[in-house]
């Protein structure tokens, strides 16, 4: 498993114990020093089944500053793609990529369901 994770969100923390409380393997990756690339967007929005709106942290600084809010709606989904590869601290947090399911954000219900 993947974890990607920015070590100073506390909902990634949350996570990083749930799932060393759960004995799971996993690789853990900074997400500002390593931002997803755009392949792996366009691959982890296709397992996940998301929207690929879900994987904006519309809560972060740079969301708001870029007025993504309105932004985004008009933007085509390779222009949304480019923006999430060039900034992780842009892309929602943490997520999980297994071998069967990629989970973006950290809910507790879900995480159990897929580590069975």
């Amino acid at each position: 498993m993947l974890f990607i994770e920015y070590p100073k969100c506390t909902t990634c923390q949350k996570a990083k114990k749930w799932l060393d409380a759960h004995g799971a393997v996993y690789r853990d990756r900074h997400i500002k020093e390593e931002p997803p690339t755009a392949e792996e967007i366009v691959r982890w929005q296709k397992a996940s089944g998301l929207a690929l709106r879900k994987f904006f942290n519309t809560s972060g600084l740079l969301y708001k500053s870029l007025c993504l809010k309105d932004r985004l709606p008009s933007m085509s989904e390779e222009e949304q793609i480019a923006l999430l590869s060039s900034d992780g601290m842009l892309v929602k947090r943490p997520i999980l990529v297994t071998d069967d399911a990629v989970l973006v954000g950290f809910r507790e219900a879900e995480w159990e369901r897929v580590m069975k």
